[in-house]
């Protein structure tokens, strides 16, 4: 039955459909088809079976039930809750009626009603542990760990094996600050389960997380005896050895794990970073130049390779890749500083305010993005542009340091008033810097000691 469903029923539905036939099916083979499509996500061939099978059996409570399963999936909730409500007489005693209820309610926001159709449902003893998980799943958004550990135990009384019951149950256990009582809970079903994967996993999560690395490793060890290929452990794995800061280590993991990846791109730039932390630049780089080569666009090995080009000294290298990562990644604001300073670095002023201009309009509240970007202008005369920047500036940071920049722009433009105006309200805010602003900025020399004098 089950091959012919999966073949020959979905076959029969989908050619009736394309060449405009009307086929028989009994009620038993409408729901098999509405599981069916719902289970590969097809919401609207799920639609489409359940509203022939009401023409060919208006009456049957079971499709009716089917029939609010594709209204809830479709989020038609008025509709759905119609139906509801003239299902509610028939059908207090359905399973599946009563699990749609509970989605009803979960969808438009009341857990506490969802929990209540649940703890029907169970009355009925069926499904035990898709509606505990259900019920545990409710209290997780009712931010109530507690009981939704109470929940998920209780699912994996019905389903020993079940996954998702596990990892729920021990991220709840993390919630709860109980380190204790989860180690112990992993170990018996460790115990109970010694080839579950899911388990060690967890247990190797839980002790990387309690920064006890040593463990850690231990479980994941563990885990690759069990299954050699979990690529992703490889780099669990590797996360411990990283912190532990034996970077060897980490390298000779990331190796391994290399030898099972079809991409390997982030890979090679794991071991990269590792390389940089141990100081071997020449390493890092080429690991970083394998990871490129992997995968041309990667821009975070990009990056990378413009930090250990500019360590080696190479600025002009490290401002090519900097520009290719920043080509890449414009909305990367760590990307868009390095360049700015490279660009400055390497005297190339003007080109650095593309960058200083997304910063200060990504992130106006941060002072040395204004601070930077105003200097860079007044470095190459462009004192109105300053101006108008520096006036933004102050209505986000009333710094000293932005009003003598201010004042600067001011008097470079010919504005005495203005300037004296700006350095005036500088000289309240921070008269210390005064001194070491003269210095930066010589036009406002002989001003300071106006502004004093009017002072006095």
């Amino acid at each position: 039955m089950e091959e012919f469903f999966e073949n020959e029923l979905s076959k029969k539905f989908e050619e009736m459909i394309e060449n405009n036939d009307n086929f028989y099916f009994d009620s038993e083979e409408i729901e098999e088809l509405v599981i069916f499509y719902l289970e590969m996500g097809d919401v609207h061939f799920a639609e489409m079976a359940i509203n022939y099978g009401l023409k060919l059996h208006p009456n049957s409570i079971e499709l009716k039930v089917k029939q609010l399963e594709v209204l809830l999936d479709l989020e038609r909730y008025v509709q759905a809750r119609q139906l509801i409500d003239e299902l509610e007489p028939s059908c207090s005693e359905s399973t599946d009626y009563l699990v749609c209820c509970a989605k009803y309610f979960s969808n438009n926001g009341n857990p506490r009603k969802s929990i209540d159709y649940c703890l029907k449902a169970l009355e009925l003893e069926e499904e035990e542990n898709f509606l505990h998980n259900f019920i545990a799943d409710e209290y997780h958004n009712l931010d109530d760990p507690f009981n939704a550990l109470k929940h998920y135990k209780l699912a994996l009384t019905f389903d020993p094996q079940d996954d998702y019951s596990l990892e729920c149950a021990m991220m709840c256990y993390q919630q709860l600050n109980r380190f204790e009582e989860a180690e112990e809970f992993a170990q018996n079903y460790i115990n109970q389960f010694p080839f579950s994967e899911t388990a060690w996993f967890e247990m190797g999560q839980f002790y990387f997380n309690r920064k006890n690395y040593e463990k850690a490793i231990l479980s994941f060890d563990y885990l690759l005896a069990i299954n050699s290929e979990s690529t992703g452990v490889y780099a669990n794995k590797a996360a411990c050895y990283e912190a532990l800061e034996q970077w060897q280590k980490a390298i000779e993991v990331y190796e391994e794990q290399l030898e099972l990846e079809y991409t390997k791109a982030f890979t090679f730039y794991k071991i990269g970073l590792c390389y940089k932390a141990d100081k071997k630049n020449l390493e890092a780089l080429r690991a970083f130049q394998k990871s490129l080569k992997e995968d041309p666009q990667f821009y975070l090995a990009m990056m990378e390779q413009s930090d250990i080009y500019l360590e080696l000294g190479s600025t002009k290298e490290a401002l090519h890749f900097a520009k290719e990562a920043v080509a890449l990644n414009e909305n990367n604001l760590d990307f868009q500083k390095k360049l700015a300073f490279l660009y400055i670095d390497s005297g190339k002023f003007e080109e650095s305010l593309t960058c200083l201009k997304k910063l200060v309009e990504a992130e106006p509240k941060r002072f040395y993005n204004w601070y930077a970007y105003t200097e860079v202008l007044m470095l190459i005369g462009e004192f109105e542009d300053a101006i108008n920047v520096l006036e933004k500036a102050v209505k986000f940071h009333k710094r000293a340091e932005l009003y003598y920049q201010l004042s600067n722009s001011f008097l470079n433009v010919g504005e005495e008033e203005h300037g004296q105006n700006a350095l005036k309200m500088a000289l309240e805010l921070d008269s210390s810097l005064s001194d070491d602003m003269q210095q930066k900025y010589p036009y406002i020399k002989d001003q300071v000691k106006k502004v004093k004098s009017k002072k006095k």
